[in-house]
């Protein structure tokens, strides 16, 4: 089973995860909300839309922008929609065992 962790604690844990562009997108329904803060920053992906981040809080430690998530994503990235993806230091293991999601058309793979 997949799972999102941080500094020793567990951010994410659960069976249904679509995996993208080699990251796991999380159910909301799996999220430890207590170690999330809405962060302010936001970015585009040519075929995913805008994303919105969340700042990971530990003990009082913060990951600044740390997970993501696409609230309105374009139609060919419906599979991550409201689901929460995780980077900069947070280990996720389990990534075999989760569901494949949609690929993107080459020429508009996404940066952050």
């Amino acid at each position: 089973m997949p799972k999102a962790t941080w500094n020793g604690a567990v951010l994410a844990e659960g069976d249904d995860v679509v995996l993208v562009e080699g990251n796991c997108y999380f159910s909301r329904d799996h999220i430890r909300w207590d170690h999330f803060k809405p962060a302010s920053n936001t970015t585009f992906c040519g075929w995913k839309g805008t994303a919105s981040y969340y700042d990971i809080d530990v003990d009082g430690q913060v990951n600044r922008g740390a997970a993501w998530y696409y609230s309105d994503p374009m139609p060919a990235a419906e599979s991550v929609r409201d689901r929460i993806a995780f980077w900069k230091g947070v280990k996720v293991e389990g990534a075999a065992t989760a569901r494949p999601g949609p690929e993107p058309p080459a020429r508009d793979a996404c940066e952050r």
